[in-house]
């Protein structure tokens, strides 16, 4: 389901990383995510509003530069 917040989302397993786009075209790479908040995130009806529940100021973040 779109959001009108979040643009797109992926996960590294690896790092336990989760790397959101938001529409505004900012990114940010979340640390420590735990691969069940990722599986919840994609069955979300709505994406925004289960980001700022579950993953907005729960985990250390940082904004990804533009290249």
């Amino acid at each position: 389901m779109p959001s009108s917040v979040i643009k797109s989302f992926d996960y590294d397993q690896d790092s336990t990383a989760l790397l959101i786009t938001f529409v505004s075209g900012l990114k940010y790479r979340y640390a420590n995510v735990p691969p069940e908040i990722f599986t919840m995130l994609k069955a979300a009806g709505s994406k925004g509003r289960y980001f700022n529940h579950h993953i907005r100021n729960k985990f250390k973040y940082r904004k990804i530069r533009k290249h």
